[in-house]
């Protein structure tokens, strides 16, 4: 039978609650919390109740603050504290940033004194930071340890470590001096010692080294755990792939958001309110609007033109179109290439001279369709076929080259790059394009 929210909700009403805790048994917890997240508050605890022990933990893990704090409401505090536990430290963190501050209290207060003293050391680290998302349970090896000894040791703690794949080998300070494998350690006999085959040269990141570069270090080194370390050199914790994948998510919703000028929510949309979401968009609409005003002051300095040849009017929103497209696509290219690493600041002549290329070949393509075009439509008429035919191609180039070094000028000044996106380069583009046309009317037309 398909696992739905529909059988779910059909099994709460009939209360088939054993047949409905079998059907959770058997199901994949990141499954079991996203049909959990579409129920409503009392349908999501009265199925929570029914996981078992080990799933239950997991699942939490999974659900969205509001089912959290709901959950955490409706237990006692014994249980509480027994679930707490069971998370893994960079999921109970995460569970604590997000809840309202009287819940996060009874969390704390219910979880046991190590489990406390971790959450409260990973909230200190700055926000968006490797330490803000790294776990504390890894597994440590020491270099004088056997293969055999190694498998012993995994075995043991593999229960509370969020990985056992990569095991870090540290001194008695905890200073990395090594990494290995269970692949090393299934290939070397078992009295071997590790420093004879553990790999020395370990990547590493630091507490505070921005969330963003340590996911762009998985990408770059494939690799499926990253050690942190703190300004001692100490290692204090893992980074794993799903939390890189994670942060490469909500970076790239949180870039797409500022592209399309909207300020940055973590909430999903269809649980964020009107208000808010009106919020987050209406800062740059204002923005946007009063700087369309420039194009409208610009218009009304050639009113003249428009008296002595109308026909000019006609041709502006191909013009400003054209151009607002060009630009968009310059700056998408860029953000994109700067955003995994394609593209460093140093490279802007680079960048620069390639996109007066591109411009100019754009430019002299579409300003010969145009020419086609309006050879036909407009007979008898060549100096306004010359005027929009050199506007269209100064236009195309000057796009390419704002949409392209704008996001360049951002990333030099500590901005993300990403507001210098599609609405802010067509406001741009659209001010110049109309300068640039109206000039050479006035000079070809002699308007």
């Amino acid at each position: 039978m398909k696992f739905s929210e529909e059988n779910i909700r059909e099994r709460l009403k009939n209360r088939a609650f054993r047949e409905l805790k079998e059907i959770l048994d058997r199901e994949n917890e990141m499954d079991i919390a996203e049909i959990l997240d579409a129920l409503n508050s009392e349908e999501t605890i009265m199925a929570f109740r029914l996981l078992s022990k080990d799933k239950a933990a997991e699942v939490f893990a999974c659900l969205s603050p509001d089912h959290q704090r709901d959950i955490i409401n409706s237990i006692t505090d014994k249980e509480l504290g027994r679930m707490v536990d069971d998370l893994f430290i960079d999921d109970a963190v995460d569970m604590v940033e997000e809840l309202p501050a009287g819940v996060v209290r009874r969390v704390l207060e219910n979880s046991s004194d190590e489990t406390r003293r971790l959450i409260n050391q990973f909230l200190n680290f700055p926000e968006n930071s490797a330490g803000s998302i790294m776990t504390a349970e890894y597994i440590g090896l020491k270099k004088h340890m056997t293969v055999q000894e190694c498998f012993r040791y995994i075995k043991k703690h593999a229960i509370r470590s969020e990985t056992i794949y990569t095991c870090f080998v540290t001194d008695e300070y905890r200073r990395i001096e090594g990494v290995v494998s269970v692949k090393d350690l299934f290939l070397h006999p078992k009295p071997q010692r590790i420093e004879e085959f553990m790999d020395t040269h370990v990547i590493v990141a630091h507490t505070h080294d921005d969330r963003e570069a340590v996911a762009d270090m998985f990408n770059k080194y494939d690799i499926l755990s990253l050690p942190v370390v703190d300004n001692e050199n100490r290692l204090v914790g893992i980074v794993t792939v799903d939390d890189a994948f994670d942060v490469m998510e909500q970076e790239a919703t949180e870039d797409f958001q500022k592209m399309a000028a909207m300020a940055p929510s973590e909430r999903p949309y269809l649980k964020t309110n009107a208000f808010i979401l009106a919020k987050n968009r209406i800062l740059w609409l204002a923005v946007l609007m009063l700087s369309d005003t420039i194009a409208g002051t610009i218009l009304a300095g050639y009113e003249n033109a428009f008296r002595a040849l109308p026909l000019l009017v006609s041709f502006i929103p191909m013009l400003m179109g054209t151009g607002g497209n060009a630009g968009s696509q310059s700056s998408t290219m860029i953000i994109r290439g700067m955003a995994v690493g394609e593209i460093h600041l140093g490279d802007y002549m680079r960048v620069l001279f390639k996109e007066l290329q591109v411009g100019f070949i754009s430019g002299l393509i579409l300003g010969i369709i145009n020419f086609i075009r309006l050879i036909i439509f407009y007979p008898g008429q060549p100096l306004v076929i010359l005027t929009v035919v050199l506007s269209i191609h100064i236009i195309v180039i000057c796009a390419k080259i704002i949409g392209a070094v704008l996001p360049m000028i951002a990333k030099a000044v500590k901005l993300d790059p990403a507001i210098m996106a599609a609405p802010l380069i067509t406001t741009i583009v659209d001010a110049l394009g109309l300068i640039v046309y109206f000039q050479l009317a006035t000079h070809l037309i002699g308007l």
